[in-house]
């Protein structure tokens, strides 16, 4: 009988606890699941910015992220190298998606379905998307951070990029910080996002490409003494007796930059070659590599050129984004602080070039 009584009472103690639970608005993962789904279905626009850091390099690569969105399907994307303090920005609108570099004044056009084919780690979207389809999330809070934590599996073309940790903010799911991991737990990437506002204020004009160029452009030029070197203006261009010199160099040694070389290559191929081509007022570094894949990669620095393409698919390369053309003989071309590099390959399968890719930032010229 006492037993008896041991037993209920232990019963009533613990239906106690989950309604008093229930009445501290005590949530588990399904509820937040379930609160996140609505709250991303029904959302208008929102704007977020922050800070993002890229490791596996050397040194880290910190870059800060604005993001804007519009419902139904307006993006605007904004990558600044913070060191370099080179931006490019990426538009989708109704005339189609955009990889814009403005101090280039170079931009790129495409007909895609952009960004719902591929993810990216600062949209929204991306992030609830990884919550809602692994069935396997794992969830905790964090209190010091008054945060909800998903564990779950990445979702990104990057295929290192395995695991990932978000943070929401427990008031209104807005994400405050995510870290990427590969398979072996080791930390890829990480986004702290310092501002996010659901339903902000945003027309049509604010995802205008000729409006995002010219304004763009405009601050690409406007001077600074932060970080600024003897020698060197903004974006690394030289000036005073830098100049000079610069400008009394004959075309191809005006341009020169050293070779880059990237961090990996694939298994079974090595370099075979590295040759200087003619590019009209420039001239153009070419390494050629052979074995179990052929290609080259071939690196210089662009005139600024205004140039306009509806061909291809955009390729996210984390730091930048990159354009893919051509079916048997493909071509990845992307822009990394003032370089611009063109991979091509009649064998190459995509994932390896984008680990090519990749794999530049961060090195120097030789």
């Amino acid at each position: 009988m006492r037993r008896m009584r041991r037993i209920v009472w232990m019963l009533a103690m613990a239906v106690g606890a989950a309604a008093i639970l229930a009445a501290c608005g005590g949530k588990d993962a399904n509820d937040v699941v379930k609160e996140l789904d609505r709250r991303a279905g029904s959302m208008e626009s929102y704007k977020g910015s922050g800070k993002m850091q890229l490791h596996g390099g050397e040194t880290p690569q910190e870059y800060s992220v604005e993001v804007w969105y519009k419902k139904p399907n307006y993006y605007r994307i904004e990558l600044t190298n913070l060191k370099k303090d080179v931006t490019q920005i990426v538009l989708r609108n109704d005339e189609g998606v955009f990889v814009l570099t403005p101090h280039l004044k170079k931009s790129f056009r495409f007909q895609s379905d952009w960004p719902n084919n591929q993810g990216q780690v600062y949209l929204y979207q991306t992030l609830v998307d990884a919550v809602l389809k692994d069935t396997h999330r794992q969830f905790t809070e964090d209190k010091e951070k008054d945060a909800y934590v998903f564990e779950v599996a990445g979702n990104y073309q990057n295929h290192s990029f395995a695991r990932q940790k978000i943070w929401l903010n427990r008031d209104n799911y807005a994400p405050k910080h995510v870290e990427i991991t590969d398979s072996n737990n080791q930390l890829m990437v990480v986004v702290d996002f310092e501002k996010f506002e659901f339903d902000s204020k945003l027309d049509k004009e604010h995802f205008d490409m000729e409006r995002n160029m010219s304004t763009a452009s405009l601050l690409t030029v406007i001077p600074t003494t932060a970080g600024e070197q003897e020698g060197e203006g903004m974006n690394g261009e030289p000036t005073g007796e830098a100049a000079e010199e610069t400008a009394g160099a004959a075309p191809g040694e005006r341009q020169s930059f050293g070779i880059i070389e990237p961090a990996y290559t694939p298994p079974h191929v090595s370099q075979i070659g590295i040759t200087t081509v003619n590019l009209g007022d420039t001239e153009g570094i070419v390494l050629r590599y052979g074995g179990q894949y052929n290609y080259t990669l071939m690196e210089s620095r662009p005139q600024a050129v205004h140039v306009t393409s509806s061909q291809g698919q955009i390729v996210d390369l984390v730091d930048t984004y990159g354009v893919l053309t051509g079916v048997e003989q493909k071509t990845l071309t992307w822009t990394l602080d003032g370089v611009e590099y063109r991979l091509s390959s009649g064998d190459l399968p995509m994932d390896e070039m984008r680990k090519i890719a990749i794999s530049v930032q961060g090195q120097s010229g030789k």
